[in-house]
Formats: C-alpha cells, sequence, structure tokens
C-alpha cells in the first residue's frame, strides 16, 4: 500500500509521492538530521522475500554509493522498517530523458553533451566493476542547469543487486527468418527490450558492454527522436535487437556528422567482440565530434572496433536476398506472408521454481499477451504468485496470494483468480489485497467469461459449475452423461461472448486423459457435443484454432467456433511440453494475440518405481525396475505384490515375488486387464477385464498362474474390483449404473475351493443419487470404508456393514483410495493434491465409528498417480515415485514462442499439402 504523508522510515519522513514502477515506489522525503530533501524509493517485496536476497542487496547498494559522480544520482542511504527495504537517494527536480524525447528528437550539441556525461557516468563505474544492466531514457534525469540540461544516471547498479529476482534471463532457442512487417499487438507496451543487449536476450553473462549497446540505443534515440529498435510486438522488437539494423541516423538527420552514425553503429553491433570495448573510448569520440573534429576532417580518437562487424552484416544481407529470392520463386502473388515467430527462454532465478504437481498450468499468459503470472516456490519453500509486464525483466510478488494454484485471468486481463486455502480467490494486477469469490475445496481449474460469470471445473467425479465473479455459491452448470459413462469435466474455457464452454471429458473406462474427449457445451441449449477423441486440456484460438495435449505432443486442429465442428485434421505443432495424462493436465497458456508460454520437458513419466516408504519419509527400493504401473495390491502373507502394468498398449496383472525378486505375467486373455484383489486366503486375483466390445466385469484366477481366467459377474454394467472380507465369503465392488451413476454393490459366494465356489446374485450396498465407490472392508469385516461425492467433492465415508447404520466421514477438503492398515488401527487414503497419504487413527466399539483428525502419514512426496499398499508391519507403505528419485528436480524456466498462431498457421499449412 502507498506510505501516507508523514509517515517515517526510520529518520526519513514521507512528504509525497512521486511515482510507481516494477522497482518500487518513489517518494519526497525529509532527513530530519540534516534537515535536507531527499528521494526515497520502498522496494517491492520479491527483494526482500529471503535473508540472502536482503544481504545481497544490501551489499550491492552499498558498493553503487560509494560511486561519486556529478551524473550520478547519489544513493545516500539503504535501511529496512517493519518488514519494508528502502533506498534513499538524492532528490532530482526535472524531466527524465524519456519525457524529453516525447517532444522529438535533441539538438545535435545536447545530444552531444548528454551522451559525454552518461558515458563519463558509465566509465566511473565501469572501473569499479558495477554494470547498469538498464541503461535506458526512463532511468536518466535531466535536471536544469542555467539554460542547458545536467544528465544524472539512476538505478545504477540495481539491475545487479536484483539479479535474483524471478525472471532475471532471457534466452533465445530459435528464430524464423523476418518475412513482413508485423501486425499491432493491441494493449502490449514494449520498453525494456528495444535497449537491451543481444546477449541478455541469448542469457549470456553480462559485462560492461551490455551498458555499451544500450547506451548505443540511447544516443540513436536521442538524435533522432526514433528508437533504434522498435516493432509492434514483442517477437518484432527481438527479432529487431539480434538481426536488425536502424537506419543511419543521417537519412533522418542529414546535418548529423558521419562519425556519430559510426559511433551508434558500433556501439549497436551485435557481437561484443565487435563492439567499443569501453565507455572511454566512446567518450573520447563524443567529445572529438564536440570540438569539431569531424568538421575538420581529423581521424578520430580511441580504439577501431574492427572489421568483424561489416562482415557479419554482409552475411547477414546475403541470407535476407536468398530467402527473399526464394520466397518470390515458391509462393505466388497476392499471397499472404506468414508473420514471424521466435521462441524465447526466460528464467525464473534460483529462488522461484514453477509448481507443477498440481492440477492445471501456473504460468499463465493474460489474454491481451502483455503479462505473465506465475505460482511459484520461493527457497523458504513458500509458494507464491508473482507477476511479470513482459516489458520488464524482473517479477513481482502479489502480496495476499500465497499458497496459490491454477491461476487463471479475467477476460479484461486486470484480475487474477486463484485458489488458495480451499477456497477461490481473486486479485488486481496492479497488486490490491486478494478478495474471496467462494469457497472451492470441490474445485481446482476455471475460466472467467465475458458475461461475468467463472465456470469451475471440479476435483473428483463431478460436472462443471459455475459462480459470479463478484462472488456468491457455486451452483451446478452441467450435468455428467450417465449413458456415456462419464465421470468428469475439466479445464473448462469459456469462448467469447459466454454462449459455448469447452472441456475435456472423462469416463471410467478410459485408462487415462489420453482417451478422453473434448466437448463444446452450448448454455441455451444445455447440449453436450463432442469435439474429437483422445485428447485433453484444449484452448479454443480466435484464429480458428484448437489447441490440446495428446501423446506429450500439443495439436492443433482448425475449428468452426459457429458450428462447432472441426474442420480439418489434427497437427503436431509442438513438442516437450509438460503434461500428465493420468490428470489430464498440461503447463501451458496462449495469449489472444497469440503468444504461447510453456514448461519445457517430456510429459510426466508414466514409467515409475515402486518403494517402501515409512513414515520419517525414507525410501527403500521394493521394486525398483521402473514399468506404467497401476493399482498395486500386497498378497495376505506380505511376500507377493500383485499389479496391473501397462506394456505395448495392453494392460495385464503381473506378480512380483518379494523374496525371490521375480517378476511373472498373470494374465493373457483381452487386452484391458486392471486392479487386483487378493483373496483373503491368497490363492487367487480378483481382477476386472473385458470381452472384446464388452464392458469390464469381475474374473479371477489363481495366483500361481494355474487354470485360466474365470468370470465371477456377467453384466451389461462397468464394474470394479473392490475388497473381501475376511471369511472370503462376500466381495464389495462398484458398478455403474444408468440410474444413479456409480454404486457401491456385494456379492456373496457359497461352497468351497475344493467343492467349486457359485457366485450369488450382487446386491446394492449404496446406490443413491450420489456416486460411491472404491469399497474396502475393514480387517474384521465390520465396516466398509468408500467414496462418496455427495458434498460436491470426493470424500472418504465409513459405514457398517452389512448395517443398517449412519455413516462416518473420514477425510477433510478431498481423498480417494481408502485402504485400511493391517493392525486394525489406522485407515488410509490419498490427498486430493494426490501427492500425500493420508492416515486417520479410528476406533471401533460396538456400532459405534470414531475417527480422529486426518494427519499426513509421511513426509515423504510420492507419484501424482497415487497407487500405494499398506505394508504387512503397518510402518511401511508401498509407493509410485520416480526411478531413483527423492525430490522432483526443480523448474525455474518457462518458454515463450510469440506469434505461435502463425507456427500453427504455417505448420498446418504444410501438413495439409503434403
Amino acid at each position: 500500500m502507498p506510505l501516507a504523508n508523514g509517515v517515517k522510515l526510520g529518520p526519513y519522513e514521507i512528504i509525497a509521492p512521486l511515482g510507481a514502477g516494477g522497482m518500487g515506489e518513489v517518494y519526497r522525503a525529509k532527513d530530519t538530521r540534516l534537515d535536507r530533501t531527499v528521494a526515497i524509493k520502498v522496494l517491492p517485496p520479491h527483494l526482500a522475500e529471503t535473508p540472502e536476497a536482503r544481504q545481497r542487496f544490501e551489499r550491492e547498494a552499498r558498493a553503487v554509493s560509494a560511486l561519486n559522480h556529478p551524473n550520478i544520482c547519489t544513493l545516500y542511504d539503504v535501511g529496512s522498517q517493519n518488514g519494508a527495504e528502502y533506498l534513499v537517494m538524492e532528490y532530482l527536480e526535472g524531466e527524465t530523458l524519456a519525457a524529453r524525447l516525447e517532444k522529438g528528437a535533441l539538438p545535435l550539441d545536447q545530444t552531444l553533451k548528454i551522451g559525454i556525461e552518461i558515458a563519463d557516468a558509465l566509465e566511473k563505474a565501469h572501473r569499479q566493476g558495477i554494470i547498469h544492466r538498464d541503461l535506458k531514457p526512463g532511468n536518466i534525469m535531466l535536471t536544469k542547469s542555467g539554460a542547458g540540461y545536467i544528465a544524472k544516471l539512476l538505478d545504477f547498479g540495481l539491475a545487479k543487486a536484483v539479479e535474483s529476482v524471478p525472471v532475471s534471463g532471457l534466452t533465445v532457442a530459435e528464430t524464423s527468418p523476418p518475412t513482413r512487417d508485423p501486425v499491432t499487438d493491441a494493449g502490449v507496451v514494449l520498453g525494456t527490450y528495444q535497449y537491451m543487449a543481444p546477449e541478455i536476450i541469448e542469457g549470456l553473462e553480462a559485462d560492461a558492454r551490455v551498458d555499451i549497446f544500450s547506451f548505443g540505443a540511447v544516443l540513436y534515440e536521442m538524435a533522432t527522436g526514433k528508437r533504434a529498435f522498435d516493432g509492434k510486438t514483442q517477437a518484432s522488437v527481438l527479432a529487431a535487437v539480434l538481426a536488425s539494423e536502424p537506419k543511419p541516423i543521417s537519412s533522418t538527420q542529414p546535418a548529423t556528422p558521419a562519425t556519430l552514425d559510426r559511433i551508434v553503429k558500433f556501439c549497436l553491433a551485435k557481437d561484443r567482440d565487435e563492439r567499443w570495448q569501453s565507455a572511454h573510448d566512446v567518450k573520447l569520440e563524443l567529445q572529438w565530434i564536440a570540438e569539431g573534429g569531424s568538421e575538420k576532417g581529423l581521424p578520430a580518437p580511441g580504439v577501431s572496433p574492427g572489421k568483424g562487424r561489416e562482415r557479419i552484416a554482409w552475411a547477414v544481407a546475403a541470407i535476407a536476398i536468398f530467402a527473399a529470392a526464394m520466397f518470390v520463386i515458391f509462393f505466388p502473388r497476392g499471397t499472404s506472408k506468414p508473420e514471424q515467430s521466435i521462441q524465447v527462454s526466460a528464467d525464473l532465478g534460483a529462488a522461484a521454481n514453477i509448481q507443477t504437481e498440481f492440477s492445471g498450468p501456473n504460468a499463465i499468459l493474460s489474454p491481451d499477451g502483455a503479462k505473465l503470472v506465475f505460482a511459484a516456490q520461493g527457497s523458504d519453500k513458500k509458494r507464491r504468485l508473482y507477476i511479470r509486464p513482459l516489458d520488464q525483466l524482473q517479477a513481482t510478488v502479489l502480496a495476499g496470494a500465497e499458497d496459490a494454484t491454477q491461476p487463471f485471468f479475467s477476460p479484461d486481463s486486470q484480475w487474477i483468480a486463484f485458489f488458495a486455502d480451499g477456497k477461490l480467490k481473486k486479485i488486481s494486477v496492479h497488486g490490491d489485497a486478494p478478495e474471496v469469490i467462494c469457497d472451492s475445496r470441490a474445485a481446482q481449474t476455471g475460466s472467467w467469461g465475458d458475461d461475468g460469470n467463472i465456470i469451475l471445473g471440479n476435483r473428483n467425479d463431478s460436472a462443471l459449475s459455475k459462480v459470479s465473479s463478484s462472488g456468491g455459491t457455486p451452483a451446478p452448470f452441467t450435468t455428467l452423461d450417465k449413458s456415456k459413462s462419464e465421470t468428469s469435466q475439466h479445464w473448462p474455457q469459456v469462448l467469447p461472448g459466454s454462449k459455448v464452454v469447452l472441456y475435456t471429458s472423462q469416463a471410467t473406462n478410459t485408462n487415462s486423459y489420453e482417451d478422453a474427449d473434448i466437448v463444446a457445451y452450448t448454455v441455451a441449449s444445455g447440449q453436450a457435443k463432442t469435439i474429437l477423441h483422445g485428447g485433453f486440456h484444449a484452448i479454443y484460438l480466435p484464429a480458428g484454432y484448437l489447441v490440446y495435449m495428446h501423446t506429450g505432443t500439443l495439436f492443433a486442429i482448425p475449428f468452426d467456433p459457429k458450428r462447432l465442428e472441426t474442420t480439418g485434421p489434427a497437427t503436431a505443432v509442438l513438442e516437450n511440453v509438460v503434461a500428465s495424462p493420468d490428470r489430464g493436465t498440461a503447463q501451458f497458456s496462449i495469449s489472444d494475440n497469440g503468444t504461447l508460454v510453456y514448461v519445457a520437458g517430456s510429459a510426466v513419466d508414466r514409467n515409475l518405481s515402486i518403494y517402501w516408504m515409512d513414515a520419517e519419509g525414507n525410501f527403500s527400493p521394493l521394486r525398483e525396475t521402473p514399468a506404467d504401473y497401476g493399482s498395486l495390491a500386497l498378497s495376505p502373507d506380505g511376500k507377493r505384490l500383485a499389479m496391473d502394468i501397462r506394456a505395448s498398449k495392453r494392460t495385464d496383472i503381473w506378480i512380483y515375488d518379494l523374496e525371490r525378486g521375480t517378476l511373472t505375467r498373470l494374465t493373457f486373455a483381452a487386452d484391458g486387464n486392471f486392479r487386483p484383489v487378493w483373496t483373503p486366503n491368497g490363492e487367487r486375483i480378483v481382477y476386472n477385464s473385458s470381452e472384446k466390445g464388452k464392458p469390464q466385469n469381475l474374473w479371477w484366477i489363481r495366483s500361481d498362474g494355474g487354470g485360466s481366467p474365470e468370470r465371477l459377474t456377467q453384466s451389461d454394467s462397468f464394474q470394479i474390483s473392490g475388497s473381501w472380507t475376511p471369511d472370503g465369503k462376500t466381495l464389495a465392488f462398484t458398478q455403474r449404473n444408468p440410474g444413479t451413476g456409480m454404486d457401491v454393490m456385494t456379492m456373496s459366494l457359497d461352497g468351497s475351493e475344493k467343492n467349486g465356489w457359485k457366485p450369488g446374485q450382487p446386491k446394492a450396498f449404496l446406490n443413491t443419487q450420489f456416486f460411491e465407490t472404491d469399497p474396502e472392508f475393514s480387517p474384521d469385516g465390520r465396516w466398509i470404508a468408500y467414496i462418496s461425492n455427495e458434498s460436491g467433492t470426493n470424500e472418504i465415508y465409513v459405514r457398517p456393514f452389512p448395517g443398517p447404520g449412519g455413516k462416518t466421514q473420514i477425510s477433510t477438503g478431498g481423498g480417494s483410495l481408502p485402504q485400511w492398515s493391517r493392525n486394525g488401527k489406522e485407515l488410509y487414503y490419498i490427498a486430493s493434491t494426490r501427492d500425500k497419504i493420508m492416515a486417520v487413527t479410528y476406533s471401533a466399539i460396538g456400532d459405534s465409528f470414531r475417527a480422529e483428525k486426518p494427519r499426513i502419514w509421511s513426509t515423504g512426496q510420492i507419484s501424482e498417480r497415487g497407487a500405494y499398499v499398506p505394508g504387512p508391519d503397518g510402518k511401511r507403505i508401498g509407493v509410485l515415485k520416480s526411478p531413483g528419485a527423492v525430490d522432483a528436480p526443480p523448474i525455474n524456466k518457462v518458454e515463450f514462442i510469440f506469434n505461435f498462431i502463425d507456427q500453427i498457421r504455417s505448420k498446418v499449412s504444410a501438413s495439409a499439402n503434403k
């Protein structure tokens, strides 16, 4: 919040605000000890995020304070009060060079005078090992001195002091040659990029020569009134800095000495080795012009930068001529030329790591393409929300948005909604205090429509809901299509006009989101239409494409939003995007103007290893050989582990002998065999499987591999295996019911192993209007734990068996996969984030069941896939993790592709012409 007049920071009393920017708020203040006017800059929170950052900043600031130069704004003091870090600087009256240049070019004598003063200031700083890194007209103050100006360089060295701030560097990964003038991107304001040296864009280590490049851009602008590198999109500006040469100053200012053109030309050399190597040399050149040397025809003093830059320029020109010739040969007249695309890497800094373990993308672009917001974890392990305008090199922490996940923008790019503390909240891009929109324990993703409503994708088996962005209670928006066994609707996107909503639909008979559907829901009619099958996390682009994830690749397909139909085949447009087919998440975001941001990396690996995890978070190998494991089940004697493994496009039940270390395949029929469950005597395994064209039913097979599989149930409904009573006479399982959704069923088996089991008729144990799944019998067979979505989210409940009796809610905030410990003391389940195992201690006396508060069972973090199996001794749990990994590697970089829509057009067109 802005500081009020009269507030004191140490001995400094605030008088009035002067302005604000990415580096903080500036105030006019009074030093009460010396009775002088000073300027105070209160730094944004990210500079004081950690003790290390504060120490580094203070160290760098004190180094800058040692700069005593008439053309450098003096830094008097640094301080801290109530968590606020501030700088005390010389108070200057005047206007910035940027403000002056709004009136046009400077006269030559003023350009030379100011240029000499800045070069002298740079020389002084560079000799003391201090680099500015953000030299631009906005950081140069012009103070009155008689009839002229004295230039004062502001914020000197602060760019170096904030290196630990997120988004501190850019790396260009690849560019395509420019082909035409870009189209204006409305709302995008560019500034810093125009003065940025190529090596900063390329992510190389910066030295003093980056300031010389920026100085050349400032000189050019003073002399011409125009920027040396300009453009109407981020891509065109970056491309200009990397590959283009500005027009000679003399082309717009004919009276300009040719030597000034030469000075600027070598300041702006792309190769820093071809640039002027010191500010001292540049200063001498400018002084020579000011003294009339260029008019007398005298040779310029100083060191010549050399001829290498000219050779590079000729090479670039030759390439451009060749590209133009190829374009004329292969493209007919009248064909519109695609705009260039450019890929850029942005380093978030060592102290800010993108969080990808949660559902949905955590690095997003505003619809206007001007801002990046990301949820990241600092070195203190706290998760925060950061915002960074794309025309700046630093990100700012949004105070009050701690523990935020899955942010998304309002259509006007002025608000950010996010999930935190079981609530859906919103915060202004200007950083005001966040506001609560609604309770959101069930929600995980959302989309903000231009009608003011937010559509929410819920965490577990449920349809979409709707809430006003001004606040309220979420209300049902869609319903699940039970005829298609639909179980969830996620990743909504409200299309422009708020008349259609896209979402990803998953059914119980799909192995992962790779088999999901992209659906368009028409609000007026309430009709849902499947657009395509086999993909997830679709985003509609106003240019007429759907972009979605499938098989680890980003695909694009032409789409007619009026007819809600695809109009061509899908084309792969980008690989190496982090995604999880198990959860249907993809780490990418696209703005309306076609800019893409994504987290690079392979799709979340489905090949995991199995480890024992103890309550202290220690891991030891159980089966370290990686595979695409599904469910896990430990035999009653604790010596064998049953699991389903997907390989070669089929899934089978396998048995792993823990003592011998052997893995044996158990099923060979069908191509989808899932969810093994041991009989209490360990002699058989029940699993769900299907015959061709029929829904999955229950089968069983001998665990030693002898004999053939036998069908246990015969139903037209989809079924999932569950759990046995300890006596082996009753099996509980889940069954799809077209009228009520998912029900908990039980079935008795009469007879014996010797005389042959005879399955009885299944009967419903729970068949309400809600979804009830995953029944698990307690070790004594008197209770059933199960999942129900009756509260709006999946929670764990316990009921007596066979009943009657009431239910007890076990989980809070969502849960899945309940399992009982074998010692009869705890009930486990997977937390809603799917990366933690929760434990609930319980007691059961008579028909009374008492459960304590859920707690995290272990500090160890597991795979999001969530499969686990309690060990026989109650001290260890078998879990899935990446092979040999204890902690996932940090992700502190995102990728940008500017004008990505043109890359899509190009690839779709090339695919169509094959």
